[in-house]
């Protein structure tokens, strides 16, 4: 799937066309792997603008990149062997030339679908946990907010809040099927959030007020959450959908001199900046997973020829957790 045109507010079909190429085999240090799943994530839209940002912009004309699960076919490096199950970047197409150096190798999990490592057990996992006790620095006892509570990194941020000893964790959602769905997995409370000011409704799930705010939405959320938030107050700054197909740019919080009074700390982070923790988050994580603690959710979209409505989907809220691509063949 290549990028041919760059998009104004929401991705159009036009604006991606669907190749067919011819590929070699495997030259010295490369791997011909067949993808089985394909990640789409908000980060994406970003790289689909000609901006300077923290990762440069897709490339006209190219296929994208992203997160992919795959099965070697054939290999040209000593460390991998046909037949071996990959993490690596080269999704958004049904077969990819790797670098050996540019994938990694995953033991299958009983029970667990390859898909996981795309999820709760890779970058949006390791997001919630370093954007939460790294960044937000959140301590036992804490009432936790979380906006896009329902997606793959606001779920498992909220389940890692409670299993680190939160005393209340909140979060928001866009549907009353997510709300429901959050209450279920350990939430403390949940509201749909558009049943009225975001400020309002956070103010009845917590009255006392918030330690920390993981903010994956921006907008009125984050202006909500300046307000809820307690003197020495923590926000982690993860994104915010609610900006990505805008058109002009987004209004500022208009509370942001609270900061000041309070003596809040508002930091943003980039996962890919903490990928050492990657070694203390998958055994934790692991371990919460067998017990039970986490649960994950995937919405799964089949196709490649289906990606860009699955993004699409996907930046509109239709998912619940993970949203992945599963390919055919």
């Amino acid at each position: 799937m290549r990028l041919v045109a760059r998009p104004v507010g929401v991705p159009a079909d036009e604006c991606f066309e669907l190749a067919e190429v011819d590929l070699p085999d495997p030259a010295d240090g490369q791997l011909l792997v067949h993808n089985r799943y394909i990640s789409v994530d908000p980060y994406m839209r970003g790289r689909m603008t000609d901006a300077k940002s923290y990762v440069p912009p897709f490339e006209l004309g190219k296929a994208m990149e992203g997160g992919a699960i795959g099965e070697v076919v054939a290999s040209a490096s000593p460390d991998f062997a046909a037949g071996d199950l990959v993490i690596h970047n080269l999704g958004w197409r049904d077969l990819a030339l790797v670098p050996a150096g540019g994938a990694r190798k995953i033991e299958p999990t009983p029970g667990v679908s390859p898909s996981a490592h795309l999820g709760v057990l890779g970058m949006p996992g390791l997001t919630a946990y370093v954007g939460l006790l790294d960044i937000a620095e959140m301590k036992p006892g804490d009432t936790v907010f979380i906006s896009g509570a329902a997606g793959a990194v606001g779920s498992v941020a909220g389940q890692i809040a409670k299993a680190r000893g939160a005393a209340r964790v909140v979060g928001s959602a866009g549907t009353p099927t997510k709300v429901a769905w959050l209450r279920e997995n350990g939430f403390d409370a949940a509201f749909d959030y558009h049943d009225g000011p975001v400020r309002k409704l956070l103010k009845e799930a917590a009255p006392d007020g918030i330690d920390v705010y993981f903010d994956n939405v921006g907008g009125d959320h984050l202006e909500a959450a300046i307000s809820a938030l307690k003197p020495f107050g923590r926000a982690a700054l993860c994104g915010a959908i609610s900006s990505y197909n805008a058109t002009e740019p987004p209004a500022g919080p208009n509370n942001l001199s609270l900061a000041v009074g309070k003596r809040l700390t508002l930091r943003g982070f980039i996962v890919t900046d903490h990928g050492r923790r990657m070694k203390d988050y998958l055994p934790e994580m692991a371990g919460w997973l067998r017990e039970g603690t986490v649960r994950w959710q995937e919405t799964v979209v089949d196709g490649l020829e289906n990606a860009t409505g699955a993004f699409r989907g996907l930046l509109a809220g239709e998912n619940l957790g993970k949203m992945v691509v599963r390919l055919n063949g």
